[in-house]
């Protein structure tokens, strides 16, 4: 089988996969209570949700051009918040890792220098991704599901606990792999700890921890600074973006259930599993929000609201591809 032909078996089987869940979540939800809910949005968040989302690409713009920097390549911030649009343009067909080779194919032409921008990327997506679980667990701390999702159970504090334990093996581990002196042993040990994955999966671990100890190097503060600024990305821009949508749909839940939320979504949208996380973040706001007593044509219109800030920034990524062109031609 030809690689073009494993490559439109795989997005036929995410189309499938996008359409199953899809019917699944409507399947669930009255349309006619639908129809009402979307009729009462309050529609004048919509812009609110737009706007932090820029806002949220502006600021993981100037985080990758410190990235970038530290690699000594030089990216406009403006250039890197157009390739940022674009990618989210290609995002809508291809699933965020294949995406992102249309980022780095733009930053690598921008800067002659193609490992730099991989490793770049990766570390980037890498540290935000930590943070993000990290933002995730204690919201999940915080708030304690456990009674929402179960009333009955006799051991509340037992979610709490796992989330805390988890949270401080996941800051010792990324403290031990990015500092220079214990980075190689904890990324053998890593490597090691992946040899019994499929090949294809191990491989691509390795590649990933041999472009992370490229920052091996860059100091503590350095990569303090790069997990504060993302914080205050995900923890603060991230949860305007769902407490705007939310308002919109009537979803009323606290911030901390907002902040999980959002961790979940975002985790589960790196997998590549379905077309630009259709029916992914439909399936799991719609699972758990119920649980909070919140009605499924609610939850379901907040997640439509979330997609459309993603359709809105993938025309952006059309005005800033054609504006490029045009520039190209002249």
């Amino acid at each position: 089988m030809s690689i073009r032909t494993k490559q439109i078996l795989k997005l036929l089987i995410r189309i499938a996969v996008t359409a199953a869940l899809l019917t699944w979540v409507f399947s669930k939800v009255d349309l006619q209570q639908f129809r009402q809910t979307v009729r009462a949005a309050r529609w004048h968040y919509l812009i609110g949700v737009w706007l932090a989302t820029v806002a949220f690409f502006a600021v993981q713009s100037c985080v990758m051009h410190g990235v970038l920097k530290r690699q000594d390549c030089h990216v406009p911030r403006r250039t890197l918040f157009a390739a940022s649009c674009i990618t989210a343009l290609y995002s809508m067909i291809l699933p965020g890792v294949l995406s992102a080779g249309v980022k780095w194919y733009i930053l690598k032409r921008h800067t002659g220098k193609g490992s730099n921008v991989l490793s770049s990327m990766l570390y980037n997506q890498v540290t935000l991704s930590v943070v993000m679980v990290l933002v995730g667990l204690i919201g999940l701390i915080v708030t304690n599901p456990t009674h929402a999702l179960f009333p009955e159970a006799q051991r509340q504090w037992v979610l709490p606990f796992v989330c805390g334990v988890v949270l401080v093996l996941i800051v010792l581990i990324s403290a031990l792999v990015l500092n220079h002196r214990t980075g190689r042993p904890a990324t053998r040990l890593l490597a090691a700890a992946f040899r019994p994955l499929p090949a294809a999966l191990r491989d691509k671990a390795d590649r990933l921890l041999a472009q992370v100890a490229v920052f091996q190097r860059a100091g503590p503060w350095f990569h303090l600074k790069v997990a504060l600024v993302n914080a205050f990305d995900s923890g603060a821009i991230g949860l305007l973006i769902y407490l705007c949508a939310a308002r919109a749909a009537y979803v009323e839940v606290s911030l901390g259930v907002l902040i999980w939320l959002c961790a979940i979504v975002y985790v589960l949208g790196r997998l590549p599993i379905s077309v630009a996380n259709l029916g992914v973040r439909e399936v799991t706001l719609v699972g758990l929000l119920t649980t909070y007593g919140v009605g499924r044509p609610a939850a379901l219109l907040m997640s439509m609201i979330l997609f459309s800030a993603l359709v809105f920034m993938a025309a952006l990524g059309v005005a800033c591809q054609l504006l490029w062109l045009a520039r190209s031609r002249h």
